[in-house]
């Protein structure tokens, strides 16, 4: 039976919870109505159908069908499926370290974890998941996806991307290793003024982390900090409150939730007297990985003018959870309420649930102010005050990437250098580095280079012996090849910045690597000029 065939099951587990506190005074009739109409079909189909069928089986696909054009966060979880949810307080897990959502019905990298197989691999935020050990996952659901991605340490998993920018899928062979999860994966001093926490994940250690940061970076007198919340895609709502908590003034309103039953209606405040000082500038980045929580907290920032927001919308996920649990071994996750910030903006991005299904399709505000009168735009996600415009990488560099280069060359080629700087001083780093790519036989297509060859070889197949056809195919052939030997020397600056920041992780680990990395940086570099510019971090919040 096709999957888009909804067949579904007798009893429609826990929702009655959902329609508890509704206000329509026919509900409940409509729902008896439907419901029994569920029971004949199934009734019907059990009874007369032509094979024997799996009860069991068929119950679980029938819910599965019945929840797949609903948003891709409500799912039906049986026993080996919900180490999802308990992932936040376990610590670690079997896996790539990867983070997994959809967007445009297609599962896609949310982000990679740091320091993990699939970050080394190189591996990027917005990279779609075509195949998972060759399974496609077009009607996947996330829950059934991250149970194949996930398994013993030790073992393999292929994935198969397809990347925007890049000709054809990719395929990324990847070991299984436990995965750690700590929240706050490295704190510091960017400076003598600027103070820095990389928050990967919101969890039950969150709020003790961030704080042992804060009170750190407070003793070494920061002027300003940056809270990095990029591919950070979310987690427990109460470490975001949390957390907020330190930075804004008691009794603020931070953040509300509201759905149609009673319990879905809940509204948080700052509770205690700010831990990191009104004084002290802050500065939040974010991009296309930074989801739900991270979305919370940027946006609660940005709304009460607490701070500047840096880098690239976020994702736009800001639907709550609450989980219904069926009997000992199932449960079912739906989606009960939405997520608003200060301004009143609704964090989630429109489109998640098919127009037909939907009963109200009333438009939605797409401006509001902040608490200072500066006009911020809904409609789905944080949008940053500063817009950072990241350089698209060249094709040696993604080549690198894909095929996780950097790490290699770092490992087989460590034992030659005693210190980082020694790592820095030799001048024949590159050059070794350029001969380590071309030796490993890597596929690095030139720019147009994929789609010059499907023309090149329809142009020969018409006629390979045409004169014209053979000639403009020679002129091509060398334009390419001629792109090809200069290629290197374009790219040679920032691939040097990357192979040194390699080794800065192999040397200092995670410190080493994020401390290297801010030196090309353009989030942090824009954070820091406007954090030190009194000036220009006090225009950020006059209203336009």
């Amino acid at each position: 039976m096709k999957s888009k065939n909804y067949i579904l099951f007798p009893i429609l587990f826990g929702l009655w919870f959902i329609f508890v506190g509704a206000s329509k005074p026919d509900l409940y009739k409509k729902v008896k109505k439907n419901q029994a109409l569920i029971n004949d079909v199934y009734r019907h189909l059990i009874t007369n159908y032509v094979d024997d069928i799996d009860l069991d089986a068929f119950t679980k696909m029938s819910i599965d069908n019945m929840l797949m054009d609903l948003d891709p966060y409500t799912v039906f979880l049986e026993n080996e499926e919900r180490s999802g949810i308990e992932m936040l307080t376990k610590g670690k897990y079997g896996g790539v370290g990867i983070q997994i959502g959809r967007r445009d019905n297609m599962l896609t990298v949310i982000s990679p974890m740091e320091n993990s197989p699939a970050k080394r691999a190189g591996i990027l935020a917005g990279d779609r998941v075509i195949k998972i050990d060759g399974n496609e996952t077009i009607d996947m659901t996330m829950d059934a996806a991250a149970k194949l991605i996930r398994g013993e340490k030790g073992t393999h998993v292929i994935l198969t991307i397809e990347r925007f920018g890049e000709n054809g899928w990719i395929d990324y062979s990847l070991i299984r290793e436990d995965i750690k999860v700590k929240d706050v994966s490295y704190f510091g001093m960017l400076d003598d003024q600027t103070g820095y926490i990389r928050l990967t994940r919101f969890s039950k250690n969150s709020t003790k982390e961030v704080k042992k940061a804060v009170k750190v970076l407070l003793d070494e007198n920061m002027a300003g900090l940056i809270i990095d919340l990029r591919d950070n895609p979310g987690g427990l709502l109460n470490s975001a409150v949390d957390i907020l908590d330190m930075f804004i003034d008691q009794g603020e309103t931070l953040v509300w939730t509201a759905g149609k039953t009673r319990r879905s209606h809940r509204k948080y405040k700052s509770k205690s007297v700010p831990v990191i000082p009104n004084e002290i500038n802050v500065a939040v980045l974010i991009n296309q990985g930074s989801a739900s929580a991270s979305e919370i907290v940027s946006g609660v920032i940005q709304d009460l003018d607490r701070g500047v927001v840096i880098g690239r919308p976020s994702f736009g996920k800001g639907l709550v959870q609450t989980v219904y649990k069926i009997d000992r071994e199932r449960s079912l996750k739906i989606t009960t309420a939405k997520y608003y910030i200060p301004s009143g903006r609704l964090i989630q991005k429109p489109g998640y649930l098919p127009e037909d299904i939907l009963a109200d399709t009333s438009g939605q505000d797409t401006l509001f102010e902040t608490s200072g009168g500066r006009t911020v735009t809904g409609g789905g996600g944080i949008s940053p005050d500063y817009h950072v415009t990241l350089d698209p990488s060249g094709p040696i560099l993604s080549a690198c990437y894909r095929g996780g280069v950097f790490f290699s060359f770092v490992q087989k080629n460590k034992h030659f250098y005693d210190t980082f700087d020694n790592v820095e001083s030799d001048s024949s780093l590159i050059s070794k580095f350029e001969e380590y790519i071309y030796s490993s036989n890597m596929d690095i297509m030139m720019k147009g280079e994929s789609n010059y060859l499907n023309m090149r070889e329809s142009l020969l197949a018409l006629d390979s012996s045409d004169i014209s056809i053979q000639g403009a195919v020679d002129i091509l052939d060398q334009y390419f090849e001629q792109v090809a030997v200069t290629q290197f020397e374009r790219e040679e600056k920032e691939i040097t910045h990357r192979l040194l920041v390699e080794f800065a992780d192999y040397y200092y680990g995670l410190e080493g690597r994020l401390k290297r990395s801010a030196r090309k940086d353009k989030d942090i570099l824009k954070a820091i000029s406007i954090l030190n510019d009194p000036l220009a971090y006090r225009d950020v919040f006059l209203p336009q």
